[in-house]
C-alpha cells in the first residue's frame, strides 16, 4: 500500500512545487506595470547598450542612464557621436571637424527636432528620438499611456530567470512622442495602416529592466517594405544603482550653430 501511496504523494507535490517556480509575475496590466517599474528604478543609474537594426542598417549606442536623463556614445551614421538627454533636452557633442561651424569652436549643441539650424534641420529628429528611446523612463511612459498586456510569464535571459511581458502599444494613443523617429506626419501617411506595434520587458528579481525590445517591422510593413525586413531596438540595462554623474554640459561649452 505504501508503494502506491508513494508515488502519488510524489506527484501531489511536484504538481504544487510546479506550480510555484517561475510562473508568477508582478504585473497584471500595462499600467501597473510602467507605475510598478518606475518606482523601482527611481533615482537608481544603470549601464545601456542598445542595437538599432532596420533592414540592412544596424547602429550601436551605450552609455549610462536614469529616468530622464543619459550620457551616451552611439555609431550614428558611421561615426561616434556623444549625447547627453537631461530632462527632454538632447545635447550633441559636434565633431571637431565641424566645430568652425559653431560660433567661438563651442563643442556642444542643442539638438532639436523642430530647430531651425542646419544640424537640427539634416538629423535633429533622428538624434532626438535616438536619446530619449534609450530613457528607461520613456519605455515605460508609452507602455504606461498606450499599452495593453497581452502575455506574462517568467523567461531565462543570458541564464537569469527573469519576468517577461509582451506588450502592444498603440501608436495613435501616443499622440506627439512617437518612438524611433517617427513624427506624427510620418503616421498620418501611413493612412491608418499602422496601428499598433510589440514591446517585450524583461525584468530582473527587483523588478528594474534589464531588456527592453520595440519591434518596429510592422512599421515597414506599412511603409510597403517587404515583411522579410526586420527592424527594431534592443536596449539592454545592466547595473542598476551605479553611481552615474549624468548633467548638462557646462554653460560655456554649448554654442549655437545660425540658422541656415
Amino acid at each position: 500500500m505504501r508503494r502506491t501511496a508513494l508515488p502519488a504523494v510524489v506527484l501531489v507535490l511536484g504538481a504544487l512545487l510546479g506550480a510555484c517556480d517561475g510562473e508568477t509575475v508582478s504585473f497584471t496590466d500595462a499600467r501597473a506595470l510602467a507605475d510598478g517599474v518606475t518606482a523601482a528604478i527611481d533615482g537608481k543609474a544603470a549601464k545601456f547598450a542598445t542595437d538599432v537594426t532596420a533592414g540592412t542598417m544596424r547602429s550601436k549606442s551605450q552609455g549610462q542612464a536614469r529616468i530622464a536623463a543619459l550620457a551616451m556614445t552611439t555609431d550614428f551614421l558611421g561615426e561616434p557621436l556623444e549625447l547627453r538627454l537631461i530632462d527632454k533636452t538632447v545635447f550633441a557633442k559636434v565633431p571637431e571637424s565641424a566645430r568652425e561651424d559653431v560660433p567661438g569652436g563651442k563643442p556642444w549643441v542643442k539638438v532639436s527636432p523642430n530647430g531651425a539650424d542646419p544640424f537640427s534641420q539634416v538629423a535633429g529628429g533622428s538624434i532626438d528620438q535616438l536619446a530619449k528611446q534609450n530613457d528607461p523612463g520613456r519605455a515605460l511612459d508609452q507602455a504606461r499611456r498606450a499599452g495593453t498586456l497581452t502575455e506574462s510569464g517568467r523567461a531565462e535571459l543570458d541564464g537569469m530567470s527573469a519576468e517577461h511581458y509582451r506588450l502592444d502599444i498603440d501608436m495613435a494613443a501616443l499622440g506627439g512622442d512617437l518612438p524611433a523617429g517617427l513624427s506624427a506626419e510620418a503616421l498620418g501617411e501611413l493612412n491608418g495602416k499602422l496601428g499598433k506595434i510589440p514591446m517585450e520587458i524583461w525584468l530582473d528579481d527587483a523588478r528594474q529592466p534589464v531588456q527592453v525590445v520595440l519591434d518596429l517591422a510592422p512599421v515597414l510593413a506599412a511603409s510597403g517594405v517587404p515583411d522579410a525586413a526586420m527592424a527594431r531596438i534592443v536596449t539592454r540595462y545592466s547595473e542598476w544603482g551605479t553611481q552615474a554623474d549624468i548633467q548638462a554640459p557646462p554653460p560655456e561649452e554649448i554654442g549655437e550653430i545660425p540658422a541656415g
